[in-house]
């Protein structure tokens, strides 16, 4: 089979290469699923670079989710086990991790569900308690994993504010419903939170950046607030002040999604029946802004890497061997 393989940690355009190898053998428990479309997430990226907190043996294969099919022909969402990742043509999963791919979302569509939409199911729902009639603010609004936020954020009735970096990503975060959109390349973040909201700040914010805008986060949320801390997509980790969410009265609080894969996997199976539910009647669509074939998974993954994408971009690979 085909299927990229990273032999020294580096920049994903230049470590990453296609080769020809043989297809991976599952272990106990796991399944070999044909790859239909894989979903590219910042995590392969680190992957790629060496960074990230799951470091499999060289050489491995990069591509963290997926929709796959079974032997039988069922299609479903799977998270590979590494180092047998998605950017192949086959790929290594825990057959008690499959989910069912929703019949309203397409390859690319399902693949892209998974992890950015849990994510923002458990960030904003599970950790947060998001309720109808707050403002959720989302940082990155126009990314894969801002975007997902967005679409639930609107879906539970709240009045969501993006932020993004520049014209062309402030159009697609209008595109997805944000109520409010603000570019933080031409306008001043806290002044305008500030000015959406009378004064009064976000009820709920969605940090997959860090840095710059978890200080701007602190700045703005309200009274009783919630900032989420999904990542750090900018670079930085935040330092927070105790001091000031005492004074202010707001919560930190982090999400590290995998976890409830090993803490309380049924969570992970409620969760995607909502999401389902939710992709049934339209409430939620993956942003796919690109599909390219295999043969330019390295191409879109360095894209991703150098923050240049908004939705998500998927690796289609059937239409790669057709």
């Amino acid at each position: 089979m085909q299927a990229w393989q990273v032999h020294e940690n580096g920049e994903p355009g230049e470590v990453m290469r296609l080769a020809d190898v043989a297809s991976p053998v599952p272990g106990d428990g796991q399944v070999l699923l044909k790859v239909r479309a894989a979903n590219i997430n910042f995590p392969d990226a680190l992957l790629c670079r060496g960074q990230y907190q799951v470091r499999p043996p060289l050489p491995f294969t990069p591509g963290v989710e997926i929709c796959g099919e079974t032997e039988d022909g069922r299609r479903v969402i799977a998270n590979p086990v590494l180092p047998y990742g998605g950017f192949a043509e086959y790929a290594v999963a825990d057959s008690a991790a499959l989910l069912p791919a929703p019949d309203a979302l397409d390859d690319a569509q399902a693949a892209a569900l998974h992890i950015g939409y849990q994510t923002g199911w458990f960030g904003l729902h599970r950790r947060a308690g998001l309720e109808a009639g707050e403002t959720l603010l989302v940082h990155a609004a126009a990314g894969g994993v801002g975007s997902a936020a967005v679409q639930l954020g609107k879906a539970a009735g709240a009045t969501v504010i993006g932020v993004v970096g520049g014209s062309r990503k402030a159009a697609v975060a209008r595109e997805l419903g944000c109520d409010v959109v603000i570019d933080r390349r031409s306008e001043d973040v806290v002044a305008a939170v500030k000015e959406a909201t009378g004064g009064r700040g976000a009820d709920v914010i969605y940090d997959p950046v860090g840095g710059e805008a978890y200080a701007q986060s602190a700045k703005v949320v309200a009274f009783e607030g919630r900032i989420v801390v999904v990542g750090f997509a900018g670079g930085t980790i935040p330092t927070p002040a105790l001091n000031h969410a005492l004074v202010k009265n707001y919560s930190i609080v982090g999400l590290h999604w995998g976890l409830y894969n090993t803490k309380n996997p049924k969570l992970v199976q409620h969760c995607h029946e909502q999401l389902t539910e939710l992709a049934a009647r339209g409430a939620i669509k993956p942003l796919v802004s690109e599909r390219v074939p295999l043969g330019g998974a390295a191409g879109a993954v360095q894209k991703v890497a150098d923050g240049l994408t908004t939705g998500r971009i998927a690796v289609v690979v059937e239409e790669a061997a057709a």
